[in-house]
Protein backbone atom coordinates (compact mmCIF):
# COMPACT_ATOMS: atom_id res chain seq x y z
CA UNK A 1 0.00 0.00 0.00
CA UNK A 2 1.54 3.24 -0.87
CA UNK A 3 1.72 6.06 1.77
CA UNK A 4 -1.32 8.70 1.01
CA UNK A 5 -2.48 11.23 2.88
CA UNK A 6 -4.67 9.02 5.18
CA UNK A 7 -1.67 6.57 5.87
CA UNK A 8 1.48 8.75 6.05
CA UNK A 9 2.00 6.62 9.82
CA UNK A 10 1.67 3.11 7.73
CA UNK A 11 4.05 0.70 9.52
CA UNK A 12 5.43 -1.39 6.93
CA UNK A 13 5.16 -3.88 4.04
CA UNK A 14 1.51 -5.63 3.60
CA UNK A 15 1.75 -8.81 4.74
CA UNK A 16 1.14 -9.83 8.11
CA UNK A 17 4.25 -11.73 8.82
CA UNK A 18 7.38 -10.33 8.79
CA UNK A 19 11.06 -11.34 10.13
CA UNK A 20 10.15 -10.47 13.71
CA UNK A 21 7.24 -13.67 13.79
CA UNK A 22 9.68 -15.94 12.41
CA UNK A 23 12.56 -14.76 15.17
CA UNK A 24 9.68 -15.75 17.91
CA UNK A 25 8.30 -18.28 15.96
CA UNK A 26 12.01 -20.12 16.07
CA UNK A 27 12.65 -19.58 19.66
CA UNK A 28 9.58 -20.83 20.88
CA UNK A 29 8.08 -23.45 18.32
CA UNK A 30 11.30 -26.03 19.09
CA UNK A 31 11.44 -25.88 15.20
CA UNK A 32 14.88 -23.92 15.29
CA UNK A 33 17.03 -26.63 14.31
CA UNK A 34 15.38 -27.89 11.02
CA UNK A 35 17.46 -25.06 9.56
CA UNK A 36 20.20 -22.86 9.17
CA UNK A 37 18.15 -19.76 8.79
CA UNK A 38 16.06 -21.23 12.01
CA UNK A 39 19.26 -21.39 14.09
CA UNK A 40 20.09 -18.32 13.19
CA UNK A 41 16.74 -16.71 14.07
CA UNK A 42 16.65 -18.87 17.59
CA UNK A 43 20.29 -16.42 18.42
CA UNK A 44 18.59 -13.47 17.31
CA UNK A 45 15.40 -14.18 19.39
CA UNK A 46 17.63 -15.28 22.44
CA UNK A 47 19.75 -12.02 22.28
CA UNK A 48 16.59 -9.58 21.85
CA UNK A 49 14.85 -10.48 25.19
CA UNK A 50 10.67 -9.80 24.43
CA UNK A 51 9.05 -9.26 27.15
CA UNK A 52 4.83 -9.59 27.00
CA UNK A 53 2.21 -7.66 28.09
CA UNK A 54 0.15 -8.91 31.38
CA UNK A 55 -3.00 -6.93 30.96
CA UNK A 56 -6.14 -5.56 28.20
CA UNK A 57 -8.12 -2.96 28.58
CA UNK A 58 -10.80 -3.12 26.56
CA UNK A 59 -13.02 0.33 25.90
CA UNK A 60 -16.14 -1.52 24.26
CA UNK A 61 -18.07 1.02 22.25
CA UNK A 62 -21.38 -0.72 22.52
CA UNK A 63 -23.80 -0.24 19.50
CA UNK A 64 -21.17 0.50 16.78
CA UNK A 65 -19.09 3.76 16.31
CA UNK A 66 -18.78 4.73 12.77
CA UNK A 67 -15.77 5.25 11.82
CA UNK A 68 -16.35 7.88 9.46
CA UNK A 69 -16.87 10.15 12.40
CA UNK A 70 -14.01 8.39 14.46
CA UNK A 71 -10.99 7.00 13.55
CA UNK A 72 -11.29 6.67 9.68
CA UNK A 73 -12.71 10.33 8.75
CA UNK A 74 -12.72 11.45 4.87
CA UNK A 75 -13.33 14.82 4.96
CA UNK A 76 -14.54 17.12 2.25
CA UNK A 77 -15.92 13.58 0.23
CA UNK A 78 -19.67 12.39 -0.05
CA UNK A 79 -19.62 10.10 2.08
CA UNK A 80 -18.36 12.17 5.22
CA UNK A 81 -21.93 14.46 4.56
CA UNK A 82 -20.44 17.06 6.06
CA UNK A 83 -18.49 15.73 9.33
CA UNK A 84 -14.93 16.91 10.23
CA UNK A 85 -12.12 15.94 10.66
CA UNK A 86 -8.63 17.07 12.53
CA UNK A 87 -4.98 16.51 12.30
CA UNK A 88 -2.87 14.48 15.34
CA UNK A 89 0.34 14.51 16.51
CA UNK A 90 1.66 12.10 13.58
CA UNK A 91 1.87 14.10 10.37
CA UNK A 92 -0.70 13.61 7.61
CA UNK A 93 -2.99 11.05 9.83
CA UNK A 94 -6.57 12.66 11.03
CA UNK A 95 -8.90 11.72 13.11
CA UNK A 96 -12.58 12.56 13.63
CA UNK A 97 -13.36 16.26 14.72
CA UNK A 98 -14.32 16.45 18.47
CA UNK A 99 -11.04 13.74 19.38
CA UNK A 100 -8.89 16.50 20.09
CA UNK A 101 -7.11 15.26 22.89
CA UNK A 102 -6.82 11.74 21.24
CA UNK A 103 -4.92 13.20 18.58
CA UNK A 104 -2.19 14.97 21.08
CA UNK A 105 -1.59 10.73 22.14
CA UNK A 106 -1.71 9.49 18.55
CA UNK A 107 1.60 8.54 18.30
CA UNK A 108 0.99 6.09 20.90
CA UNK A 109 -2.00 4.63 18.88
CA UNK A 110 -2.16 2.22 16.27
CA UNK A 111 -5.28 2.78 13.73
CA UNK A 112 -7.07 -0.42 12.17
CA UNK A 113 -8.63 0.89 9.34
CA UNK A 114 -9.78 -2.52 7.83
CA UNK A 115 -11.10 -4.33 10.29
CA UNK A 116 -14.09 -6.71 8.24
CA UNK A 117 -16.49 -9.19 9.26
CA UNK A 118 -19.15 -11.21 8.43
CA UNK A 119 -21.93 -10.15 10.96
CA UNK A 120 -24.19 -6.93 10.87
CA UNK A 121 -26.51 -8.30 13.82
CA UNK A 122 -26.18 -6.10 17.05
CA UNK A 123 -25.64 -9.35 19.18
CA UNK A 124 -23.96 -11.94 16.97
CA UNK A 125 -21.21 -9.23 16.11
CA UNK A 126 -20.95 -8.58 19.33
CA UNK A 127 -20.09 -12.49 20.63
CA UNK A 128 -17.65 -12.24 17.33
CA UNK A 129 -15.58 -9.39 18.43
CA UNK A 130 -15.27 -10.46 21.83
CA UNK A 131 -14.59 -14.07 21.33
CA UNK A 132 -12.76 -13.86 17.73
CA UNK A 133 -15.24 -16.66 16.30
CA UNK A 134 -18.47 -16.38 14.98
CA UNK A 135 -21.42 -17.86 17.36
CA UNK A 136 -22.58 -21.37 16.60
CA UNK A 137 -25.19 -23.41 18.11
CA UNK A 138 -23.01 -26.03 19.52
CA UNK A 139 -20.68 -24.47 21.43
CA UNK A 140 -19.94 -21.04 23.50
CA UNK A 141 -16.76 -19.68 22.71
CA UNK A 142 -14.84 -17.41 25.89
CA UNK A 143 -14.29 -13.89 25.33
CA UNK A 144 -10.81 -12.70 25.17
CA UNK A 145 -10.17 -11.61 28.90
CA UNK A 146 -11.37 -15.34 29.51
CA UNK A 147 -8.89 -16.77 27.38
CA UNK A 148 -6.27 -14.59 29.15
CA UNK A 149 -7.12 -15.26 32.75
CA UNK A 150 -7.28 -18.97 32.07
CA UNK A 151 -4.12 -18.84 29.99
CA UNK A 152 -2.18 -16.52 32.51
CA UNK A 153 -3.28 -17.48 35.83
CA UNK A 154 -4.71 -14.62 38.37
CA UNK A 155 -0.71 -14.15 39.86
CA UNK A 156 -1.77 -14.11 43.06
CA UNK A 157 -4.69 -11.03 42.61
CA UNK A 158 -7.44 -11.42 45.73
CA UNK A 159 -9.65 -9.85 43.67
CA UNK A 160 -11.34 -10.85 40.09
CA UNK A 161 -9.00 -11.12 37.65
CA UNK A 162 -11.54 -10.47 34.84
CA UNK A 163 -14.09 -7.57 34.83
CA UNK A 164 -16.55 -5.69 33.24
CA UNK A 165 -17.02 -1.70 34.31
CA UNK A 166 -20.45 -0.68 33.44
CA UNK A 167 -23.69 -1.86 32.30
CA UNK A 168 -23.05 -4.26 29.18
CA UNK A 169 -26.40 -5.64 27.03
CA UNK A 170 -23.59 -8.81 26.67
CA UNK A 171 -21.27 -9.18 28.99
CA UNK A 172 -18.21 -10.99 28.61
CA UNK A 173 -18.87 -14.34 29.01
CA UNK A 174 -16.19 -17.76 29.87
CA UNK A 175 -17.42 -19.75 27.30
CA UNK A 176 -16.72 -23.81 26.98
CA UNK A 177 -13.98 -22.64 29.98
CA UNK A 178 -16.58 -22.29 32.72
CA UNK A 179 -18.63 -19.39 34.69
CA UNK A 180 -15.88 -18.85 36.77
CA UNK A 181 -14.66 -17.29 33.74
CA UNK A 182 -16.99 -15.01 33.81
CA UNK A 183 -16.32 -11.17 34.08
CA UNK A 184 -17.03 -9.47 37.40
CA UNK A 185 -19.28 -7.03 37.10
CA UNK A 186 -19.21 -3.37 38.34
CA UNK A 187 -21.42 -0.56 37.24
CA UNK A 188 -20.32 3.43 38.19
CA UNK A 189 -17.06 3.32 39.95
CA UNK A 190 -18.46 6.62 42.33
CA UNK A 191 -20.54 3.81 44.05
CA UNK A 192 -19.51 1.15 46.22
CA UNK A 193 -18.54 -2.35 44.84
CA UNK A 194 -21.80 -4.66 45.43
CA UNK A 195 -21.80 -7.48 47.72
CA UNK A 196 -18.42 -7.55 49.41
CA UNK A 197 -19.35 -6.73 52.80
CA UNK A 198 -20.60 -9.21 55.05
CA UNK A 199 -24.08 -9.34 56.35
CA UNK A 200 -22.93 -10.57 59.81
CA UNK A 201 -20.12 -9.31 62.23
CA UNK A 202 -17.06 -11.81 62.51
CA UNK A 203 -18.28 -14.45 65.27
CA UNK A 204 -21.32 -14.65 63.86
CA UNK A 205 -19.99 -15.12 60.38
CA UNK A 206 -17.71 -17.91 61.28
CA UNK A 207 -20.44 -19.78 63.31
CA UNK A 208 -22.42 -19.94 59.87
CA UNK A 209 -19.17 -21.09 58.06
CA UNK A 210 -18.94 -23.91 60.64
CA UNK A 211 -22.74 -24.94 60.35
CA UNK A 212 -22.57 -24.98 56.28
CA UNK A 213 -19.68 -27.33 57.09
CA UNK A 214 -21.66 -29.86 59.18
CA UNK A 215 -24.16 -29.60 56.23
CA UNK A 216 -21.14 -30.44 53.90
CA UNK A 217 -20.16 -33.10 55.80
CA UNK A 218 -23.30 -34.97 56.24
CA UNK A 219 -23.96 -34.33 52.64
CA UNK A 220 -21.06 -36.69 51.64
CA UNK A 221 -21.13 -38.98 54.68
CA UNK A 222 -22.12 -42.39 53.20
CA UNK A 223 -20.80 -41.55 49.74
CA UNK A 224 -17.87 -43.49 48.34
CA UNK A 225 -14.45 -42.10 48.82
CA UNK A 226 -13.43 -42.82 45.71
CA UNK A 227 -15.89 -41.08 43.94
CA UNK A 228 -14.99 -37.79 42.80
CA UNK A 229 -17.16 -34.79 43.86
CA UNK A 230 -15.56 -31.53 42.31
CA UNK A 231 -18.62 -29.99 42.79
CA UNK A 232 -17.97 -29.72 46.28
CA UNK A 233 -14.82 -28.34 45.87
CA UNK A 234 -15.36 -25.84 43.63
CA UNK A 235 -17.76 -25.10 45.85
CA UNK A 236 -15.38 -24.33 49.10
CA UNK A 237 -12.77 -22.79 46.12
CA UNK A 238 -15.85 -20.53 45.60
CA UNK A 239 -16.26 -19.26 48.87
CA UNK A 240 -12.61 -19.01 49.91
CA UNK A 241 -12.20 -17.05 46.96
CA UNK A 242 -14.82 -14.77 47.94
CA UNK A 243 -13.59 -14.44 51.64
CA UNK A 244 -10.43 -13.66 50.70
CA UNK A 245 -11.50 -10.96 48.22
CA UNK A 246 -13.57 -9.50 50.88
CA UNK A 247 -10.99 -8.97 52.84
CA UNK A 248 -8.76 -7.27 49.80
CA UNK A 249 -6.37 -4.52 50.28
CA UNK A 250 -7.27 -4.60 46.22
CA UNK A 251 -10.32 -3.33 46.49
CA UNK A 252 -9.07 0.31 47.00
CA UNK A 253 -8.30 0.20 43.30
CA UNK A 254 -12.61 0.50 42.47
CA UNK A 255 -12.62 3.62 44.95
CA UNK A 256 -11.67 6.50 42.71
CA UNK A 257 -13.72 9.13 44.51
CA UNK A 258 -9.97 8.48 47.27
CA UNK A 259 -7.56 9.70 44.28
CA UNK A 260 -6.64 13.50 44.00
CA UNK A 261 -9.24 15.02 41.82
CA UNK A 262 -7.03 16.26 39.34
CA UNK A 263 -5.96 12.86 38.60
CA UNK A 264 -9.64 12.03 38.70
CA UNK A 265 -11.22 14.38 36.61
CA UNK A 266 -8.58 14.76 33.73
CA UNK A 267 -11.17 11.44 32.34
CA UNK A 268 -14.13 13.06 32.15
CA UNK A 269 -16.44 13.41 34.85
CA UNK A 270 -18.45 10.74 33.47
CA UNK A 271 -19.41 7.50 34.81
CA UNK A 272 -16.95 6.29 31.78
CA UNK A 273 -14.38 8.24 32.65
CA UNK A 274 -14.53 7.28 36.18
CA UNK A 275 -14.16 3.64 34.72
CA UNK A 276 -11.61 4.13 32.44
CA UNK A 277 -9.72 5.82 35.92
CA UNK A 278 -9.95 2.57 37.65
CA UNK A 279 -9.54 0.40 34.69
CA UNK A 280 -5.98 1.70 35.47
CA UNK A 281 -6.14 1.30 38.90
CA UNK A 282 -6.98 -2.13 38.57
CA UNK A 283 -4.00 -2.89 36.29
CA UNK A 284 -2.11 -1.89 38.69
CA UNK A 285 -3.54 -4.23 41.09
CA UNK A 286 -2.49 -7.06 38.63
CA UNK A 287 -6.06 -7.77 37.30
CA UNK A 288 -5.47 -9.35 33.75
CA UNK A 289 -8.59 -7.95 31.80
CA UNK A 290 -10.98 -5.25 32.46
CA UNK A 291 -13.82 -4.33 29.76
CA UNK A 292 -15.02 -0.44 29.74
CA UNK A 293 -18.28 0.08 28.22
CA UNK A 294 -19.70 3.02 26.47
CA UNK A 295 -23.04 2.59 25.01
CA UNK A 296 -25.73 4.14 22.62
CA UNK A 297 -23.66 4.40 19.37
CA UNK A 298 -25.93 2.68 17.08
CA UNK A 299 -26.64 5.97 15.22
CA UNK A 300 -29.50 4.71 13.38
CA UNK A 301 -30.93 8.63 13.45
CA UNK A 302 -29.16 11.82 13.47
CA UNK A 303 -26.00 10.20 13.35
CA UNK A 304 -24.09 13.45 13.66
CA UNK A 305 -25.18 14.31 16.99
CA UNK A 306 -25.10 10.76 18.57
CA UNK A 307 -21.50 10.58 17.04
CA UNK A 308 -20.66 14.20 19.34
CA UNK A 309 -21.85 13.32 22.72
CA UNK A 310 -20.37 9.95 22.55
CA UNK A 311 -17.10 11.58 21.54
CA UNK A 312 -17.29 14.43 24.33
CA UNK A 313 -17.24 11.43 26.66
CA UNK A 314 -14.67 8.90 25.01
CA UNK A 315 -11.86 11.94 23.85
CA UNK A 316 -10.76 12.76 27.20
CA UNK A 317 -11.02 9.49 28.58
CA UNK A 318 -9.13 7.76 26.28
CA UNK A 319 -6.52 9.84 26.00
CA UNK A 320 -6.49 10.45 29.68
CA UNK A 321 -6.30 6.42 30.01
CA UNK A 322 -3.40 6.41 27.44
CA UNK A 323 -1.26 9.07 29.12
CA UNK A 324 -1.75 7.69 33.04
CA UNK A 325 -0.79 3.69 31.69
CA UNK A 326 2.60 5.35 30.28
CA UNK A 327 3.43 7.87 32.92
CA UNK A 328 2.92 5.09 35.71
CA UNK A 329 5.33 2.81 33.73
CA UNK A 330 2.43 0.34 32.76
CA UNK A 331 1.78 1.11 28.70
CA UNK A 332 3.82 -1.14 27.93
CA UNK A 333 2.34 -3.92 30.10
CA UNK A 334 -0.82 -3.20 28.97
CA UNK A 335 -2.89 -3.25 25.53
CA UNK A 336 -5.05 -1.21 25.18
CA UNK A 337 -8.44 -1.53 22.53
CA UNK A 338 -10.99 0.56 21.82
CA UNK A 339 -13.80 -0.29 19.02
CA UNK A 340 -16.97 -2.16 18.93
CA UNK A 341 -18.89 -4.64 17.20
CA UNK A 342 -18.96 -2.88 13.40
CA UNK A 343 -18.93 0.34 11.68
CA UNK A 344 -21.53 2.46 10.35
CA UNK A 345 -22.72 3.04 6.47
CA UNK A 346 -20.79 5.34 3.77
CA UNK A 347 -24.36 6.72 3.36
CA UNK A 348 -26.93 8.15 5.26
CA UNK A 349 -30.66 6.78 5.40
CA UNK A 350 -33.98 8.95 4.95
CA UNK A 351 -33.44 9.87 9.14
CA UNK A 352 -29.76 11.25 8.62
CA UNK A 353 -28.23 8.18 10.07
CA UNK A 354 -26.20 5.48 9.37
CA UNK A 355 -26.79 1.75 8.82
CA UNK A 356 -24.97 -1.43 10.26
CA UNK A 357 -21.61 -1.89 7.93
CA UNK A 358 -19.17 -5.14 8.71
CA UNK A 359 -17.50 -4.67 5.76
CA UNK A 360 -14.60 -1.74 6.88
CA UNK A 361 -14.30 -0.30 9.57
CA UNK A 362 -11.71 0.95 12.49
CA UNK A 363 -10.18 0.04 15.69
CA UNK A 364 -7.30 1.86 18.00
CA UNK A 365 -4.55 -0.22 19.68
CA UNK A 366 -2.10 0.94 21.93
CA UNK A 367 0.56 -0.81 24.38
CA UNK A 368 1.70 -4.00 24.54
CA UNK A 369 4.28 -3.59 22.47
CA UNK A 370 1.71 -1.67 19.85
CA UNK A 371 3.83 0.42 17.61
CA UNK A 372 2.18 3.84 17.74
CA UNK A 373 1.53 6.08 15.18
CA UNK A 374 0.77 3.27 12.57
CA UNK A 375 -2.10 3.27 10.36
CA UNK A 376 -3.30 -0.23 8.59
CA UNK A 377 -6.16 -0.63 6.16
CA UNK A 378 -7.70 1.41 3.59
CA UNK A 379 -11.68 2.54 3.23
CA UNK A 380 -12.88 3.93 0.22
CA UNK A 381 -13.32 7.23 0.22
CA UNK A 382 -15.89 7.08 -2.50
CA UNK A 383 -17.39 4.31 -0.70
CA UNK A 384 -18.12 2.28 -3.55
CA UNK A 385 -16.07 -0.88 -2.49
CA UNK A 386 -16.86 -2.51 -0.04
CA UNK A 387 -13.51 -4.36 0.46
CA UNK A 388 -10.69 -2.23 2.20
CA UNK A 389 -7.19 -2.35 1.15
CA UNK A 390 -5.26 -4.93 3.37
CA UNK A 391 -8.27 -5.95 5.33
CA UNK A 392 -8.17 -7.27 8.69
CA UNK A 393 -10.29 -10.14 10.11
CA UNK A 394 -11.26 -10.21 14.00
CA UNK A 395 -9.24 -13.25 14.44
CA UNK A 396 -6.40 -11.53 13.53
CA UNK A 397 -6.78 -8.33 16.36
CA UNK A 398 -7.22 -11.86 18.75
CA UNK A 399 -4.17 -13.21 17.54
CA UNK A 400 -2.31 -10.47 17.79
CA UNK A 401 -3.13 -9.40 20.92
CA UNK A 402 -2.51 -13.06 22.57
CA UNK A 403 0.46 -13.17 20.61
CA UNK A 404 1.56 -9.83 22.37
CA UNK A 405 0.24 -10.81 26.22
CA UNK A 406 2.90 -14.04 25.40
CA UNK A 407 0.06 -16.65 24.21
CA UNK A 408 0.42 -19.32 21.65
CA UNK A 409 -3.18 -18.48 19.72
CA UNK A 410 -2.68 -22.19 17.96
CA UNK A 411 -2.71 -23.98 21.52
CA UNK A 412 -5.92 -25.95 21.87
CA UNK A 413 -8.29 -26.66 24.87
CA UNK A 414 -10.61 -29.82 24.58
CA UNK A 415 -14.07 -28.48 25.13
CA UNK A 416 -16.70 -30.14 27.54
CA UNK A 417 -17.99 -31.54 23.96
CA UNK A 418 -14.66 -33.27 23.23
CA UNK A 419 -13.65 -30.91 20.21
CA UNK A 420 -10.59 -29.04 20.73
CA UNK A 421 -10.72 -25.25 19.97
CA UNK A 422 -7.54 -23.18 19.36
CA UNK A 423 -6.92 -20.21 21.54
CA UNK A 424 -7.57 -17.70 17.88
CA UNK A 425 -7.91 -18.46 14.05
CA UNK A 426 -6.20 -15.64 12.92
CA UNK A 427 -2.95 -14.10 11.31
CA UNK A 428 -0.24 -11.99 13.38
CA UNK A 429 -0.25 -8.20 12.79
CA UNK A 430 2.93 -7.78 12.38
CA UNK A 431 2.99 -4.49 10.73
CA UNK A 432 1.89 -2.62 14.02
CA UNK A 433 3.89 -4.23 16.85
CA UNK A 434 7.30 -2.16 17.86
Amino acid sequence: MKPGPENVGDCGTSSHFSRRTLLRAAGCSGLAWLTPLGRILAREAEQQPWKPARSVILLWMAGGPSQLETFDPHPGKAIAYGSKAIPTRVKGVQIGAGLEQTATVMDRIALIRSVTSKEGDHERATYNVKTGYRPVPAIIHPSIGSVICHELGDGGVEIPTHISLLPSQWPARGGYLGASYDAFQVGDPSQPVPDVRASADGERQKARFDGLSVIERSFLKGRSFDQKLPESDLHRDTQQKALRMMSSEQLKAFDVGSAPAAERLAFGDTPFGRACFAAVRLVEAGVRCIEVTLGTWDSHVNNHETHAERIRTLDPALAALITTLESRGLLDQTVVLCGGEFGRTPTMNAVEGRDHWPHGFSVALAGGGICGGCVLGETDPSGEKKRPTDPVTIGDLHTTIQYSLGLDPDKKIMTPVGRPMKLSDGLILDRILA
